[in-house]
């Protein structure tokens, strides 16, 4: 009987409800697995005991992701983690997006301001200011070349609190063709979705935002496949990956890009493709074994 641990945080106001957890611990259960939830950063968690330590909503990891990646090089010394160490701490840096850009990969153009540099900010289109840690469109939001005073306030508290800036046109195709998710697990495409744009105009950078609004199942075509499999395969340490999510929009030339890859803990969305679950669980318990 395997034993597992499925890694979690603590609840709090800014952390959302993990509606997977429950339903995919029941089912590792019933397939023979000893499956429970576990609170990262618990001292009192002996992670040794575990056949395999799943990062599944650790959604208070970019507040504290120094501590984070120390933490998950910490139990992939006594434990299988999944994913790796290694590629959770290339994947918790949104420089990534960077590696992926030289290795070819169409993704989102980015810019960078680290504390003390000034950020780069467009005059020609909207644009959106986000930190390069960062989950649930948490210290995000979207501005017009007009608004350059309110985005600077914003890049100002980002590095007071120690986060580099992150700055990206603002996509329009996401107000008509939304933001879609394609999600792997054990090596091949799982399911897709798609949501509405997260960032509405005048909404503050400080506001919590509704992560994924008005999301539905869709069916990938086969650009999007193969952008996602491309951003995939340039993934340090790629043949490791366990699960990845990768989240794509439509260029000005119409052409999938990569917005964001998320490879330490995505949201399964189990609830909305119950399909999914049997393989999820299979590749799990293959993970375990």
């Amino acid at each position: 009987m395997p034993r597992i641990a499925l890694v979690t945080c603590r609840p709090g106001p800014q952390i959302s409800v993990d509606r997977d957890l429950p339903v995919l611990a029941k089912a590792l259960e019933a397939a023979g697995a000893e499956a429970s939830a576990e609170i990262w950063d618990d001292e009192d968690v002996d992670w040794a005991s575990f056949d395999l330590a799943l990062i599944r909503s650790t959604w208070d990891y970019s507040w504290r992701a120094g501590e984070f990646t120390a933490w998950a090089e910490e139990c992939g010394k006594l434990t299988r983690l999944a994913n790796p160490a290694a590629v959770v701490r290339w994947n918790t840096d949104k420089r990534y997006l960077g590696d992926l850009a030289a290795a070819g990969v169409p993704v989102v153009p980015t810019r960078y301001a680290a504390p003390g540099e000034v950020p780069d900010l467009p005059d020609a289109h909207e644009y959106v200011v986000k930190p390069t840690s960062g989950a649930g469109a948490r210290f995000a939001a979207r501005y017009t070349p007009d608004e350059h005073a309110t985005a600077l306030r914003q890049v100002e508290r980002m590095h007071a609190e120690g986060f580099t800036a992150m700055v990206q046109p603002y996509m329009s195709s996401i107000d008509t063709a939304g933001e879609r998710a394609l999600q792997f697990f054990g090596g091949r495409l799982l399911h897709a979705s798609r949501k509405g744009a997260v960032l509405t105009p005048g909404t503050p950078y400080d506001e919590r935002k509704v992560a994924h609004p008005g999301l539905e199942p869709w069916s990938p075509t086969p650009a999007e496949r193969a952008g996602a499999e491309s951003a995939l395969a340039a993934v340090p340490d790629a043949p490791e990956l366990l699960y990845a999510r990768v989240d794509l929009v439509d260029g000005e030339d119409g052409r999938p890009r990569v917005m964001e890859l998320e490879l330490v803990e995505p949201n399964l969305f189990l609830w909305l493709h119950e399909r999914s679950l049997p393989r999820v669980v299979e590749a799990v318990l293959a993970a375990a074994r």
